[in-house]
């Protein structure tokens, strides 16, 4: 989730450690494999009930979300599509990976987070089910490793 570090409002209690000016980074991992892109065309991936709960807290603090994830831009219609059949109605920036781009998942993931950081934004908390979404620094206030819903599935 995220709030440019100039935005007027704050939402830190008054014994929190984070930053006055949030942003929750939330991520998703990604496969080039052709049953994981079939998975993603059909837009079915449903929703982990307790991260659309936060979601849900967390714009009620004023604090917008950011999706990051692995996910090609030439998927964008239908992560948005899902997104939003799954109950997720609004973000400030929905980052995927260019088509081609070279470079690990940790990687990639990174260097979004840190131009986040770079525009203002403060990363107060990171989700993820994958340790390459959660790890390598800006990581945020807290990083909150998810447990994987298929354990059988790793993203490096």
């Amino acid at each position: 989730m995220a709030r440019r570090s100039g935005s007027s409002t704050s939402t830190r209690p008054p014994s929190s450690p984070c930053p006055t000016r949030p942003s929750m980074a939330t991520e998703f991992s990604h496969t080039t494999n052709a049953s994981f892109l079939q998975y993603v065309a059909r837009v079915s991936a449903l929703s982990l009930q307790g991260t659309l709960r936060l979601y849900h807290r967390l714009l009620q603090l004023e604090i917008k979300p950011v999706f990051l994830s692995g996910r090609t831009e030439d998927q964008i219609g239908v992560t948005t599509h899902n997104l939003l059949s799954q109950g997720y109605s609004s973000w400030e920036k929905l980052l995927l990976q260019p088509i081609g781009l070279q470079t690990s998942t940790q990687a990639f993931k990174t260097s979004e987070r840190k131009k986040l950081v770079d525009a203002g934004y403060v990363i107060v908390g990171n989700i993820g089910d994958q340790w390459s979404d959660i790890l390598g620094s800006p990581e945020g206030c807290r990083t909150f490793k998810y447990p994987n819903p298929n354990p059988m599935y790793y993203v490096a």
